[in-house]
């Protein structure tokens, strides 16, 4: 081999060289700028309370009326659960992220239910936009819970597929028929049947071990419902319902929806968590309650 041909070959192995070199480098720097986007794990757990719309809904379906409400509206909520060893989503809304773009201003949406009846839904902000002013993405969710599968809670759970779902057996099951009975979107949960699962059995699943975010069993509205507590160091104990009630006056009053899946099972879990309320002093939180969840500030800002 020559002079010039020794020198061609060193010069492309060089060549070479730096490209690769290059090529690491530059991965190297966004898989760090994707870790450091990350916020860092609190010291405490955090809770943030998002912004899932307003629904119209006519207080007959609870029996009760107007003039025992007041404010017919029914707020939606999904929340998001930042704890020192994991990051959970508690629902995921009424409306799919897919199916609308923000434009600024709130806009009607309707959803047509799988009975051919509709419901009216404004909404302002993406769940996905709210979720990453928290500084976190759908992937850095590590689990996901649903309160039940009714289609205002499951909108935007197939992007939290990734992450491990923990559900009861007996609503995992209602799910994932053929034709699931009373109010589902199945498209809106299909991921999850592929899901990382932890089937959970207690009456009371301590999510991260430490008694601070805890599943609890509360069925009747669905065969599976449960409600999430929560220890926040500086709030205190607050338990997230569900679908235990969606009007406060259904507590206060007595009434029961009309659309039960179990009425029966349904009263006995609201004296439970009654119960379990007056021996923690936790709040309630009504996740349908209109004006309750207005007066609540929401993400990025959070409770602690």
């Amino acid at each position: 081999m020559n002079v010039s041909v020794r020198r061609a070959v060193a010069f492309r192995a060089i060549a070479l060289t730096v490209v690769a070199l290059s090529v690491g480098a530059l991965f190297a720097a966004q898989s760090a700028s994707s870790q450091s986007r990350r916020p860092a794990p609190p010291s405490s757990i955090r809770l943030y309370v998002f912004d899932g719309g307003t629904l119209e809904s006519d207080p007959a379906r609870y029996q009760l009326t107007k003039e025992d409400v007041g404010v017919t509206q029914l707020s939606i909520g999904a929340y998001l659960i930042v704890h020192p060893k994991g990051v959970l989503m508690w629902d995921a809304g009424a409306v799919p992220d897919s199916d609308w773009t923000p434009a600024g201003n709130p806009v009607q949406q309707r959803i047509m239910l799988p009975d051919s009846q509709e419901r009216r839904v404004t909404i302002g902000k993406s769940l996905k936009a709210q979720l990453t002013a928290t500084g976190y993405a759908p992937q850095d969710v590590t689990h996901l819970a649903l309160s039940h599968y009714h289609w205002d809670h499951t909108a935007n759970a197939n992007a939290f597929a990734g992450a491990t779902w923990l559900v009861r057996q007996i609503e995992r099951d209602a799910m994932f028929v053929d034709k699931p009975a009373g109010l589902a979107l199945p498209a809106t949960y299909a991921s999850l049947k592929n899901s990382r699962t932890v089937i959970v059995s207690e009456d009371e699943h301590d999510v991260f071990g430490d008694k601070t975010v805890i599943l609890k069993t509360a069925p009747g509205h669905t065969p599976g419902h449960q409600v999430l507590y929560l220890k926040l160091a500086k709030t205190g104990g607050v338990l997230l319902s569900g679908d235990l009630y969606h009007y406060r006056q259904e507590r206060t009053l007595g009434r029961l929806p009309v659309f039960e899946f179990n009425a029966d099972q349904t009263r006995v879990a609201r004296q439970t968590v009654d119960a379990f309320l007056k021996r923690t002093g936790a709040q309630l939180w009504i996740q349908h309650d209109f004006q309750a969840d207005a007066k609540l500030r929401k993400a990025p800002a959070y409770y602690e």
